[in-house]
């Protein structure tokens, strides 16, 4: 008798046991963006339909892709694009704002459903994520001080000092020729350090430096030379079978967008000039 007493005692222990781990385990599963779990067996489309919101994260700091207007409004290509996009699927656009290096991060995480932010396709990018087909195309350019004649080719970039976001493709690019990057965490403190001749140069997008020119036309800045390469706009998504119909379900909105001439219409409204479509 004692003998059973100590065997069903042990089993009685082991039973518990395992029910703390599988209720830890239930618990500290993560959640999507869309409050579903990040099952990767999981349609993300269909989450994102049933809850009726799509949640998109954005930078809110970058004329004029994404910015803030007089009122404090969200306002932009990309914000438009993504309502757009949302019309397109049948729910609404939920905009999070935060700094361009925790936005990927947060994607990976599931606390966004996509990222709407002017981010270029690159090869390093493409291997941790999917991709929407492009929606813009980007030419980079190389802005320097007024007065500034060392930098004339993107190869005068060795040695020099120039600022962006880390992690961006602008730093990237910068480092690739040898620059040494400086990190910050938005547009308007790359300009500061370039107008207090802190850095020589940074890259961003020409037409960045095209609105950053409108609304500061006194600004000694100019262009010192383009990158050569004209670069693809797209929407990132976490990779995997949950955001396939998604990532179809994008591509399809986008490919009527186009059709339309919306996306046409949003980019001279923006930037002066159609970016949308790919004409070097």
């Amino acid at each position: 008798m004692k003998k059973n007493r100590i065997i069903a005692y042990i089993v009685t222990v082991a039973l518990l046991g395992t029910f703390a781990l599988t209720g830890c385990g239930s618990g500290g599963q993560s959640q999507g963006a869309s409050g579903n779990e990040n099952d990767s067996s999981g349609d993300l489309l269909e989450q994102i339909q049933t809850e009726g919101e799509i949640v998109i994260a954005m930078e809110g700091t970058w004329a004029p892709w994404t910015y803030h207007d007089e009122d404090d409004n969200l306002v932009g290509y990309d914000v438009e694009v993504g309502q757009l996009i949302a019309e397109k699927l049948g729910v609404e656009a939920t905009f999070v704002e935060g700094e361009w290096d925790g936005l990927l991060a947060g994607l990976d995480a599931g606390r966004y459903d996509i990222m709407i932010n002017g981010v270029d396709i690159t090869e390093e990018r493409q291997e941790a994520y999917d991709f929407s087909i492009p929606y813009a195309y980007n030419r980079t350019a190389v802005i320097v001080s007024g007065d500034n004649n060392d930098i004339q080719s993107m190869e005068d970039l060795e040695g020099k000092h120039t600022a962006n976001t880390i992690s961006s493709t602008y730093a990237e690019l910068a480092e690739a020729y040898g620059a040494q990057v400086t990190g910050v965490d938005d547009l308007n403190q790359t300009f500061e350090l370039l107008l207090s001749g802190r850095i020589d140069a940074t890259l961003n997008a020409e037409v960045t430096y095209y609105d950053y020119m409108e609304a500061h036309p006194d600004a000694n800045i100019k262009i010192a030379c383009l990158d050569p390469e004209v670069t693809q706009v797209a929407i990132p998504m976490r990779k995997g079978e949950e955001t396939a119909a998604l990532r179809e379900a994008i591509n399809q909105a986008l490919t009527e967008l186009s059709e339309s001439g919306q996306l046409t219409e949003l980019s001279e409204k923006y930037f002066g000039t159609d970016i949308s479509q790919n004409n070097n």
